[in-house]
Protein backbone atom coordinates (compact mmCIF):
# COMPACT_ATOMS: atom_id res chain seq x y z
CA UNK A 1 0.00 0.00 0.00
CA UNK A 2 1.41 3.40 -0.80
CA UNK A 3 0.26 6.90 -0.04
CA UNK A 4 2.84 8.61 -2.32
CA UNK A 5 3.53 7.54 -5.79
CA UNK A 6 7.83 8.58 -6.22
CA UNK A 7 7.50 11.70 -3.95
CA UNK A 8 10.32 14.29 -4.42
CA UNK A 9 10.72 15.78 -1.01
CA UNK A 10 13.67 17.74 -0.72
CA UNK A 11 14.43 16.74 3.06
CA UNK A 12 18.24 17.03 3.26
CA UNK A 13 17.06 20.68 2.07
CA UNK A 14 15.15 21.22 4.60
CA UNK A 15 17.37 20.11 7.81
CA UNK A 16 17.63 23.50 8.88
CA UNK A 17 14.45 23.92 9.47
CA UNK A 18 14.13 20.89 11.54
CA UNK A 19 17.11 21.75 13.31
CA UNK A 20 15.13 24.85 14.11
CA UNK A 21 12.33 23.19 15.40
CA UNK A 22 14.19 20.93 17.52
CA UNK A 23 16.60 22.87 19.21
CA UNK A 24 13.82 25.18 21.08
CA UNK A 25 11.86 22.29 21.98
CA UNK A 26 14.68 20.36 24.05
CA UNK A 27 16.69 24.08 25.37
CA UNK A 28 12.94 24.75 26.39
CA UNK A 29 12.52 21.09 28.04
CA UNK A 30 16.18 21.19 29.72
CA UNK A 31 15.36 24.67 31.36
CA UNK A 32 12.16 23.20 32.58
CA UNK A 33 13.90 20.57 34.27
CA UNK A 34 16.99 22.89 35.53
CA UNK A 35 14.13 25.25 36.93
CA UNK A 36 12.75 22.72 38.81
CA UNK A 37 16.10 21.20 39.98
CA UNK A 38 15.44 18.13 38.11
CA UNK A 39 12.88 16.19 36.97
CA UNK A 40 9.22 15.14 39.27
CA UNK A 41 9.77 11.55 40.53
CA UNK A 42 6.91 10.05 41.37
CA UNK A 43 6.72 7.88 44.80
CA UNK A 44 8.18 5.01 42.96
CA UNK A 45 11.67 6.69 42.55
CA UNK A 46 11.66 9.46 45.61
CA UNK A 47 10.10 7.01 48.17
CA UNK A 48 7.19 7.37 50.09
CA UNK A 49 3.37 6.69 50.87
CA UNK A 50 0.76 6.15 48.39
CA UNK A 51 -2.80 5.82 49.86
CA UNK A 52 -5.76 5.19 47.85
CA UNK A 53 -9.16 6.63 49.05
CA UNK A 54 -13.07 5.98 47.53
CA UNK A 55 -15.25 8.27 49.15
CA UNK A 56 -19.19 8.51 49.11
CA UNK A 57 -19.36 11.55 46.87
CA UNK A 58 -17.23 14.07 44.82
CA UNK A 59 -14.58 15.08 47.18
CA UNK A 60 -13.13 18.76 47.56
CA UNK A 61 -9.35 18.29 46.86
CA UNK A 62 -8.37 22.03 47.98
CA UNK A 63 -9.71 21.23 51.13
CA UNK A 64 -8.10 17.89 51.54
CA UNK A 65 -4.76 19.27 50.77
CA UNK A 66 -5.44 22.31 52.87
CA UNK A 67 -6.01 19.71 55.63
CA UNK A 68 -2.91 18.21 54.89
CA UNK A 69 -0.79 21.41 55.19
CA UNK A 70 -2.42 22.11 58.39
CA UNK A 71 -1.08 18.73 59.75
CA UNK A 72 2.71 20.13 58.82
CA UNK A 73 1.64 17.09 55.39
CA UNK A 74 3.54 19.57 53.05
CA UNK A 75 3.78 18.57 49.45
CA UNK A 76 1.33 15.64 49.74
CA UNK A 77 -0.43 15.25 46.37
CA UNK A 78 -3.28 14.45 44.91
CA UNK A 79 -4.41 12.52 41.68
CA UNK A 80 -7.91 11.06 40.93
CA UNK A 81 -8.30 7.67 39.75
CA UNK A 82 -10.74 6.02 37.53
CA UNK A 83 -13.61 7.64 36.38
CA UNK A 84 -14.33 11.06 37.98
CA UNK A 85 -17.86 8.94 39.18
CA UNK A 86 -15.82 6.73 41.41
CA UNK A 87 -15.01 9.27 43.64
CA UNK A 88 -11.56 7.71 43.81
CA UNK A 89 -8.16 9.79 44.98
CA UNK A 90 -4.06 8.72 45.42
CA UNK A 91 -2.89 10.59 48.39
CA UNK A 92 0.82 10.24 47.68
CA UNK A 93 3.09 11.42 50.92
CA UNK A 94 7.19 11.93 50.78
CA UNK A 95 8.22 10.52 54.30
CA UNK A 96 11.77 11.15 55.94
CA UNK A 97 11.75 7.77 57.53
CA UNK A 98 13.51 4.69 55.87
CA UNK A 99 12.04 1.76 57.58
CA UNK A 100 9.14 0.50 55.80
CA UNK A 101 6.75 -0.60 58.53
CA UNK A 102 6.93 3.07 60.10
CA UNK A 103 6.50 4.68 57.10
CA UNK A 104 4.05 2.84 56.44
CA UNK A 105 2.09 3.17 60.06
CA UNK A 106 3.01 6.83 59.54
CA UNK A 107 1.26 7.33 56.23
CA UNK A 108 -1.97 5.39 57.12
CA UNK A 109 -1.94 7.37 60.27
CA UNK A 110 -1.66 10.88 58.40
CA UNK A 111 -4.23 10.25 55.89
CA UNK A 112 -6.78 8.72 58.90
CA UNK A 113 -6.49 11.27 60.77
CA UNK A 114 -7.11 14.14 57.95
CA UNK A 115 -9.98 12.20 56.26
CA UNK A 116 -11.41 11.30 59.74
CA UNK A 117 -11.29 15.35 60.34
CA UNK A 118 -13.36 15.90 57.11
CA UNK A 119 -15.44 12.97 56.29
CA UNK A 120 -15.49 10.79 58.80
CA UNK A 121 -16.97 12.07 62.30
CA UNK A 122 -19.49 9.96 63.76
CA UNK A 123 -21.10 9.76 67.22
CA UNK A 124 -19.16 9.89 70.15
CA UNK A 125 -17.88 5.93 71.51
CA UNK A 126 -18.66 4.37 68.37
CA UNK A 127 -16.22 2.80 66.07
CA UNK A 128 -15.94 3.61 62.42
CA UNK A 129 -17.16 0.72 60.40
CA UNK A 130 -15.94 1.51 56.59
CA UNK A 131 -12.49 1.51 57.72
CA UNK A 132 -12.38 -0.71 60.57
CA UNK A 133 -10.16 -4.40 59.91
CA UNK A 134 -12.08 -7.98 60.72
CA UNK A 135 -10.50 -8.21 64.03
CA UNK A 136 -11.95 -5.24 65.08
CA UNK A 137 -15.48 -5.86 64.05
CA UNK A 138 -15.11 -9.59 65.29
CA UNK A 139 -13.88 -8.12 69.18
CA UNK A 140 -17.15 -5.98 69.14
CA UNK A 141 -19.43 -8.65 67.82
CA UNK A 142 -17.98 -11.13 70.58
CA UNK A 143 -18.70 -8.68 73.21
CA UNK A 144 -22.16 -7.97 71.95
CA UNK A 145 -22.65 -11.62 71.37
CA UNK A 146 -25.51 -11.07 69.09
CA UNK A 147 -26.10 -14.36 68.01
CA UNK A 148 -26.12 -15.80 71.56
CA UNK A 149 -23.21 -18.13 70.73
CA UNK A 150 -21.23 -18.23 74.23
CA UNK A 151 -23.28 -20.86 75.70
CA UNK A 152 -21.55 -23.02 72.97
CA UNK A 153 -18.12 -22.13 74.27
CA UNK A 154 -15.79 -19.25 74.03
CA UNK A 155 -13.50 -20.75 71.55
CA UNK A 156 -16.79 -21.89 69.26
CA UNK A 157 -18.01 -18.53 69.37
CA UNK A 158 -14.99 -17.10 68.94
CA UNK A 159 -14.54 -18.49 66.08
CA UNK A 160 -18.17 -18.41 64.29
CA UNK A 161 -17.70 -14.52 64.83
CA UNK A 162 -14.24 -14.27 63.45
CA UNK A 163 -15.36 -15.68 59.84
CA UNK A 164 -18.84 -13.81 59.79
CA UNK A 165 -16.84 -10.99 60.38
CA UNK A 166 -14.34 -11.97 57.69
CA UNK A 167 -17.25 -12.27 55.39
CA UNK A 168 -18.37 -8.98 56.40
CA UNK A 169 -15.84 -6.95 55.39
CA UNK A 170 -14.87 -9.33 52.11
CA UNK A 171 -18.45 -7.93 51.15
CA UNK A 172 -17.50 -4.28 52.39
CA UNK A 173 -14.92 -4.25 50.20
CA UNK A 174 -15.93 -6.71 47.16
CA UNK A 175 -15.84 -5.13 43.86
CA UNK A 176 -19.43 -3.43 43.44
CA UNK A 177 -18.68 -1.60 47.52
CA UNK A 178 -15.25 -0.96 46.68
CA UNK A 179 -14.82 -1.02 50.45
CA UNK A 180 -17.55 1.68 51.30
CA UNK A 181 -21.03 1.20 52.80
CA UNK A 182 -23.64 3.58 52.43
CA UNK A 183 -26.03 1.45 55.18
CA UNK A 184 -25.45 -0.80 57.40
CA UNK A 185 -28.88 -3.07 55.57
CA UNK A 186 -26.29 -3.94 52.68
CA UNK A 187 -24.59 -6.63 54.92
CA UNK A 188 -27.75 -8.48 54.78
CA UNK A 189 -26.51 -10.26 51.85
CA UNK A 190 -23.75 -11.81 53.57
CA UNK A 191 -24.79 -15.12 55.29
CA UNK A 192 -25.54 -15.29 58.86
CA UNK A 193 -25.34 -11.48 59.77
CA UNK A 194 -29.44 -11.33 60.25
CA UNK A 195 -31.58 -8.49 61.89
CA UNK A 196 -29.71 -8.84 65.54
CA UNK A 197 -26.01 -9.09 64.09
CA UNK A 198 -26.68 -5.55 62.39
CA UNK A 199 -28.63 -4.31 65.03
CA UNK A 200 -25.17 -4.91 66.99
CA UNK A 201 -23.47 -3.44 64.77
CA UNK A 202 -25.42 -0.39 64.81
CA UNK A 203 -24.70 0.22 68.14
CA UNK A 204 -21.00 -0.02 68.22
CA UNK A 205 -20.09 1.27 64.68
CA UNK A 206 -21.05 4.09 62.26
CA UNK A 207 -19.83 4.34 59.02
CA UNK A 208 -18.05 7.17 57.51
CA UNK A 209 -18.36 8.75 53.76
CA UNK A 210 -15.42 7.60 52.82
CA UNK A 211 -12.97 3.91 52.91
CA UNK A 212 -8.87 3.86 52.82
CA UNK A 213 -8.88 0.72 49.86
CA UNK A 214 -4.95 0.43 49.51
CA UNK A 215 -1.31 1.36 50.59
CA UNK A 216 1.57 0.99 49.16
CA UNK A 217 5.23 1.97 50.44
CA UNK A 218 8.51 2.93 48.82
CA UNK A 219 11.32 4.06 51.16
CA UNK A 220 13.91 6.29 50.06
CA UNK A 221 16.94 4.00 49.55
CA UNK A 222 14.92 1.97 47.48
CA UNK A 223 13.48 4.99 45.33
CA UNK A 224 17.29 6.01 44.58
CA UNK A 225 18.42 2.50 43.81
CA UNK A 226 15.38 2.51 41.19
CA UNK A 227 16.74 5.58 39.84
CA UNK A 228 19.92 4.78 39.52
CA UNK A 229 19.08 1.33 37.74
CA UNK A 230 16.31 3.12 35.44
CA UNK A 231 19.05 5.26 34.19
CA UNK A 232 21.65 2.27 34.23
CA UNK A 233 18.77 0.25 31.93
CA UNK A 234 18.43 2.86 29.60
CA UNK A 235 22.08 3.84 28.93
CA UNK A 236 22.61 0.27 28.36
CA UNK A 237 19.93 -0.14 25.95
CA UNK A 238 21.16 2.73 24.07
CA UNK A 239 24.63 1.35 24.35
CA UNK A 240 23.96 -2.10 22.78
CA UNK A 241 21.99 -0.55 20.00
CA UNK A 242 25.12 1.38 18.94
CA UNK A 243 27.22 -1.71 19.10
CA UNK A 244 24.25 -3.97 17.14
CA UNK A 245 24.48 -0.98 14.45
CA UNK A 246 27.80 -0.62 14.35
CA UNK A 247 27.99 -4.25 13.34
CA UNK A 248 25.21 -4.78 11.32
CA UNK A 249 26.10 -0.86 9.58
CA UNK A 250 28.88 1.15 10.33
CA UNK A 251 29.74 3.24 13.43
CA UNK A 252 28.33 6.63 12.26
CA UNK A 253 25.02 5.16 11.19
CA UNK A 254 24.82 3.37 14.86
CA UNK A 255 26.30 7.17 16.24
CA UNK A 256 23.54 8.60 14.19
CA UNK A 257 21.07 6.38 15.39
CA UNK A 258 21.75 7.35 19.08
CA UNK A 259 21.64 10.56 18.62
CA UNK A 260 18.12 10.32 17.35
CA UNK A 261 17.03 8.68 20.08
CA UNK A 262 18.68 10.88 22.98
CA UNK A 263 17.00 13.49 21.06
CA UNK A 264 13.60 11.69 21.47
CA UNK A 265 14.18 11.09 24.98
CA UNK A 266 15.06 14.27 26.04
CA UNK A 267 12.22 16.25 24.07
CA UNK A 268 9.63 13.37 25.66
CA UNK A 269 11.40 14.48 29.54
CA UNK A 270 11.24 17.98 28.85
CA UNK A 271 8.03 18.28 27.68
CA UNK A 272 6.91 16.33 30.85
CA UNK A 273 8.39 18.74 32.96
CA UNK A 274 6.84 21.49 31.15
CA UNK A 275 3.46 19.93 31.54
CA UNK A 276 4.11 19.24 35.21
CA UNK A 277 4.83 22.41 35.91
CA UNK A 278 1.42 23.93 34.47
CA UNK A 279 -0.36 20.94 36.37
CA UNK A 280 -1.04 18.78 34.08
CA UNK A 281 -1.62 15.31 35.92
CA UNK A 282 -0.05 11.92 35.57
CA UNK A 283 3.21 13.76 34.46
CA UNK A 284 5.73 12.53 37.02
CA UNK A 285 8.55 9.88 36.13
CA UNK A 286 7.51 6.74 37.57
CA UNK A 287 8.17 2.78 36.34
CA UNK A 288 5.41 2.85 34.28
CA UNK A 289 7.10 5.91 32.64
CA UNK A 290 10.68 4.68 32.54
CA UNK A 291 8.89 1.42 30.82
CA UNK A 292 7.47 3.52 27.77
CA UNK A 293 10.57 5.37 27.39
CA UNK A 294 12.28 2.10 26.69
CA UNK A 295 9.75 1.54 24.22
CA UNK A 296 9.88 4.81 22.93
CA UNK A 297 13.78 3.95 22.52
CA UNK A 298 13.26 0.94 20.43
CA UNK A 299 10.56 2.17 18.36
CA UNK A 300 12.34 5.31 17.15
CA UNK A 301 15.71 2.81 16.61
CA UNK A 302 13.49 0.56 14.54
CA UNK A 303 12.02 3.61 12.54
CA UNK A 304 15.67 4.98 11.56
CA UNK A 305 17.16 1.34 11.21
CA UNK A 306 14.17 1.07 8.57
CA UNK A 307 15.35 4.40 6.82
CA UNK A 308 19.28 3.42 6.94
CA UNK A 309 18.60 0.01 5.68
CA UNK A 310 16.99 1.40 2.57
CA UNK A 311 20.01 3.91 2.02
CA UNK A 312 22.33 1.16 2.45
CA UNK A 313 20.79 -0.49 -0.23
CA UNK A 314 20.54 2.03 -2.40
CA UNK A 315 24.17 3.50 -1.73
CA UNK A 316 25.14 -0.28 -3.18
CA UNK A 317 22.85 0.14 -6.37
CA UNK A 318 24.30 4.07 -6.91
CA UNK A 319 27.63 4.76 -7.11
CA UNK A 320 27.82 7.91 -8.39
CA UNK A 321 24.37 9.26 -7.26
CA UNK A 322 25.35 12.40 -4.43
CA UNK A 323 25.11 11.04 -1.06
CA UNK A 324 22.37 13.72 0.31
CA UNK A 325 20.24 13.22 -2.76
CA UNK A 326 20.28 9.21 -2.22
CA UNK A 327 19.10 10.26 1.28
CA UNK A 328 16.20 12.13 0.24
CA UNK A 329 15.63 9.22 -2.41
CA UNK A 330 15.55 6.93 0.53
CA UNK A 331 13.39 8.55 2.71
CA UNK A 332 10.74 8.98 0.00
CA UNK A 333 10.97 5.69 -0.78
CA UNK A 334 10.21 4.19 2.63
CA UNK A 335 7.84 7.40 3.29
CA UNK A 336 4.26 5.19 2.52
CA UNK A 337 5.28 2.27 4.96
CA UNK A 338 6.78 4.90 7.71
CA UNK A 339 2.84 6.85 7.49
CA UNK A 340 1.27 3.80 7.47
CA UNK A 341 3.06 2.47 10.53
CA UNK A 342 3.62 5.16 12.13
CA UNK A 343 -0.13 6.17 11.93
CA UNK A 344 -1.59 3.09 13.45
CA UNK A 345 1.03 3.18 16.08
CA UNK A 346 -0.47 6.58 17.06
CA UNK A 347 -4.16 5.63 16.52
CA UNK A 348 -3.51 2.75 19.26
CA UNK A 349 -1.53 4.60 21.28
CA UNK A 350 -3.81 7.59 21.28
CA UNK A 351 -6.69 5.10 22.36
CA UNK A 352 -4.96 4.08 25.21
CA UNK A 353 -4.41 7.79 25.91
CA UNK A 354 -8.00 9.07 25.57
CA UNK A 355 -9.57 5.38 27.65
CA UNK A 356 -6.79 3.84 29.01
CA UNK A 357 -7.42 5.53 32.74
CA UNK A 358 -5.40 7.39 35.17
CA UNK A 359 -2.99 3.90 35.73
CA UNK A 360 -1.51 4.14 32.85
CA UNK A 361 -2.12 7.95 31.61
CA UNK A 362 1.88 8.49 31.94
CA UNK A 363 2.29 5.36 29.97
CA UNK A 364 -0.20 6.55 26.80
CA UNK A 365 1.21 10.04 26.84
CA UNK A 366 4.96 8.86 26.49
CA UNK A 367 4.07 6.85 23.72
CA UNK A 368 1.97 9.43 22.09
CA UNK A 369 4.45 12.03 22.50
CA UNK A 370 7.39 9.61 21.19
CA UNK A 371 5.93 8.41 18.06
CA UNK A 372 5.32 11.72 16.94
CA UNK A 373 8.71 12.33 17.74
CA UNK A 374 10.48 8.99 17.05
CA UNK A 375 8.94 9.09 13.63
CA UNK A 376 10.30 12.89 12.80
CA UNK A 377 13.95 12.69 14.34
CA UNK A 378 13.78 9.26 12.01
CA UNK A 379 14.16 11.47 8.86
CA UNK A 380 14.81 15.09 10.50
CA UNK A 381 17.37 14.07 12.65
CA UNK A 382 19.20 10.54 12.08
CA UNK A 383 19.74 11.25 8.50
CA UNK A 384 20.90 14.71 8.56
CA UNK A 385 23.59 13.39 11.19
CA UNK A 386 24.80 10.48 8.72
CA UNK A 387 24.52 13.60 5.70
CA UNK A 388 27.02 15.41 7.87
CA UNK A 389 29.34 13.21 9.05
CA UNK A 390 29.24 11.75 5.56
CA UNK A 391 30.05 14.87 3.18
CA UNK A 392 32.60 15.99 6.37
CA UNK A 393 34.69 12.61 5.41
CA UNK A 394 34.27 13.00 1.93
CA UNK A 395 32.85 9.34 0.87
CA UNK A 396 29.88 7.64 1.08
CA UNK A 397 29.42 4.51 3.30
CA UNK A 398 29.44 0.82 1.82
CA UNK A 399 30.72 1.84 -1.42
CA UNK A 400 34.16 0.10 -0.34
CA UNK A 401 32.47 -3.13 1.48
CA UNK A 402 31.01 -4.83 -1.61
CA UNK A 403 32.85 -7.66 -2.83
CA UNK A 404 34.47 -7.78 -6.25
CA UNK A 405 31.80 -8.04 -9.18
CA UNK A 406 28.91 -8.37 -6.88
CA UNK A 407 27.89 -4.12 -7.00
CA UNK A 408 28.35 -4.51 -10.88
CA UNK A 409 26.07 -7.38 -10.53
CA UNK A 410 23.75 -5.73 -8.68
CA UNK A 411 23.98 -2.30 -10.68
CA UNK A 412 23.28 -3.85 -13.52
CA UNK A 413 19.83 -6.30 -12.37
CA UNK A 414 18.79 -2.28 -10.85
CA UNK A 415 19.03 -1.57 -14.54
CA UNK A 416 17.27 -4.16 -15.99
Amino acid sequence: MEFFHEPKIDWMGKKWYFIGLSIPLLVAGLVSIAWHRGLVYGIDFRGGTLVYVKFATPPNLDQIRARLDQENLHGATLQRAGAASDNEVIVGLDLKTTTEASAIDAGKKAIFGVMDALYGKGPEGKVEFNNASAQTVAEHLITSDPLHLAAQGSESATKSYQKLAEAMVAYRTGPERRGLLSDFQQLAAVPGANAAVLGALRNDFYLSSYAVLDTEIVGPKVGADLRQQALLVTLLGLGAMLVYIWFRFELIYGVAAVVATFHDVLITLGLFSILNSLGYPGTEITLTVIAALLTLVGYSMNDTIVVFDRIRENVRLNKRQNFSELVNRSINQTLSRTILTSGLTFLAVLSLFLFGGEVIHGFSLVLVIGVIIGTYSSIAIASPVLVYWTERKGGTPFREKARPGVLERETAGARR
